[in-house]
């Protein structure tokens, strides 16, 4: 993945085959589960993870954050960005 990639604002990030995001109630919070993997989001990377569905655009996801949480988009975006690339060096996401 190169930083091209994730600045794209046309890029649809979506969870790599396998993992799951969901609410654990034994946990009683978030979980990111990935084979032989397991991440505990917390905040905003939550926002970010209930948004990446594989439908919608990066771009649009920014927009959405941005909106909800009233944040300049700009450093959302770069937030984002930043979230997912590393999601993507995990293993976890596809960009």
């Amino acid at each position: 993945m190169n930083n091209e990639a994730v600045s794209d604002e046309a890029t649809t990030p979506r969870l790599r085959r396998g993992v799951k995001f969901r609410f654990d109630e034994t946990r009683q919070a978030w979980v990111l589960l990935a084979p032989e993997k397991l991440f505990t989001p917390e905040g905003t990377a939550i926002e970010v993870l209930k948004r990446v569905d594989g439908a919608r655009t990066l771009g649009e996801i920014i927009d959405d954050l941005a909106s909800v949480f009233q944040v300049p988009r700009d450093l959302i975006a770069k937030d984002v960005a930043a979230m997912l690339r590393d999601l993507e060096a995990k293993g976890a996401v596809s960009l």
